[in-house]
């Protein structure tokens, strides 16, 4: 690109982050990574009446676990306070609000934006006549027609007041989308929107167009619900001569039926996915191919290969399905590869619940890892394994058409041959298999008749791993045990 990129993620502190800010934010961070750019974060806190306590901390420690660093912008300290990165920051909207207000007075002295006196109740009925005639509601431009000189003895005399955009009557605006192509509006669509408040606060249309033009922010990437508020921002860059940014709107993302993800039909804050187990490196891949994909051959791709191959005008246009299944394998890729030293560090708070013995914890992780869709089904998986013993249907221990009396033959030999055993041997996997292997040559036996009732007393489950990773993974104690267990089982 011609002009070095500068984007911004700009989220209000109303609460948690939902699945779709994380992809506003990523897609951002990707576009600041791929031309070397700078990805800045910024704070909209302008609506004081939303603001919730904690919620800009909330935000930036989820943004740092998903490995979201803004370049400028706030960051958290160690202590868990709000500060600045190097001598940036904190980009906090609000503390912007004097100069929101000198560019409001700007516009209403060159005659593009007027104060407002009408009353909330002015509004109500104004609207209600709207409705009952089948008009669309918007404001009515009562007091559009003040004279400037008018309007400020009123709010020099003290009449509450808001500060409106004064929208062209005729004509229309138009736009290209960096992801739905050209895009236009009819003027007459659009409301004269309020840019102050009667608190004196900037709203989101004027402090987010100033504040961008003020930051020199040259790419808008945000969700599609802002693109009919996209005319009214174009407005203020015009009247105030600016140039305004490339404006790229995101799709919606929906639940499995097709309507609009909502908290309602399931998680979707980050920290819920986060807190039941789900890495942050395979939540952003997953959310990284919500309306996009690099090569569509692939569906794993580390943080550098996506920010390599980011392309806004290869996001697709329409609504992306939130697809959980989807979610589940992929993070089971990932705690399938990743190193093994980080599974069995990630593992062993979940484990700890269970049991203290770390040796014992290890082993049992790993022989139930190519199991684990994410790191909360980890104590469930591995409980069974963590006892010394388990329930075992004696019906199940016998292999297809073996009766009972064989199967106890087989676990009896087993058994004896386990207790002969030195401490080298029952710390190897292919040892133990050599072992047994060995055992079923040497009596004519086959794998079928052996290893199954072997797998199943060990287990308790007709599917579960190899009886060589069960016996290493439950050490010698407790593999005797269940096998006597079942041995008993069969015979009385």
């Amino acid at each position: 690109m011609a002009k070095t990129v500068r984007v911004r993620f700009a989220p209000s502190p109303t609460g948690f982050l939902h699945i779709g800010g994380l992809r506003s934010a990523l897609y951002n961070e990707l576009l600041a990574r791929r031309h070397k750019g700078t990805f800045i974060l910024r704070i909209e806190d302008t609506d004081q009446a939303r603001l919730v306590p904690g919620a800009t901390e909330a935000l930036v420690r989820t943004l740092k676990a998903c490995g979201l660093v803004p370049d400028e912008g706030v960051i958290l300290k160690p202590n868990g306070e709000v500060g600045e990165k190097g001598d940036l920051g904190p980009y906090m909207q609000s503390k912007r609000a004097d100069m929101h207000r000198t560019y409001a007075d700007k516009l209403v002295k060159s005659g593009k934006a007027y104060h407002c006196f009408c009353t909330e109740r002015d509004l109500l009925k104004a609207r209600e006549e709207q409705q009952a005639a089948g008009l669309p509601t918007r404001y009515n431009r009562t007091c559009r027609g003040l004279s400037i000189e008018h309007a400020m003895r009123r709010v020099e005399a003290g009449d509450p007041y808001v500060i409106r955009l004064a929208i062209p009557l005729k004509g229309s605006v138009s736009f290209k989308d960096e992801i739905r192509g050209d895009v236009a509006f009819d003027w007459k669509q659009v409301d004269d929107q309020v840019i102050i408040k009667s608190d004196g606060m900037a709203t989101y249309h004027l402090a987010s167009t100033c504040d961008d033009h003020d930051m020199k922010i040259t790419h808008v990437i945000r969700g599609e619900e802002w693109i009919s508020s996209t005319p009214k921002h174009l407005f203020i860059y015009e009247s105030s001569k600016w140039t305004p940014p490339t404006f790229a709107h995101l799709p919606l993302l929906l639940n499995a039926d097709r309507t609009k993800l909502s908290k309602r039909q399931g998680d979707v804050a980050v920290e819920d996915y986060l807190a039941k187990g789900y890495l942050p490196e395979a939540l952003l891949n997953f959310v990284a191919l919500l309306g996009w994909n690099p090569t569509g051959d692939r569906e794993i791709y580390t943080h550098d290969e996506l920010a390599a191959a980011f392309d806004l005008a290869k996001v697709n246009k329409s609504g992306a399905v939130v697809n959980v299944e989807k979610l589940d394998w992929l993070n089971g890729q990932y705690v399938k590869t990743m190193d093994r030293e980080r599974y069995l560090e990630l593992a062993s708070p979940y484990l700890r619940e269970l049991t203290v013995d770390t040796a014992h914890m290890d082993r049992v992780a790993m022989l139930i890892r190519d199991r684990v869709t994410k790191l909360s089904d980890i104590p469930e998986l591995a409980s069974p394994y963590l006892k010394m013993m388990v329930d075992v249907d004696q019906i199940i221990i016998p292999w297809k058409s073996q009766t009972k009396e064989d199967a106890a033959v087989r676990l009896y030999g087993v058994m004896h041959a386990l207790t002969t055993l030195d401490h080298a041997t029952w710390h190897s996997i292919q040892n133990l298999e050599t072992v047994l292997k060995d055992l079923i040559e040497k009596n004519g036996w086959t794998n079928g008749d052996t290893l199954w009732p072997l797998r199943v007393a060990l287990s308790g489950q007709k599917q579960s791993p190899s009886p060589f990773e069960l016996l290493y993974a439950l050490g010698r104690e407790r593999s005797l045990a269940r096998v006597e267990q079942a041995h008993r089982a069969l015979t009385t």
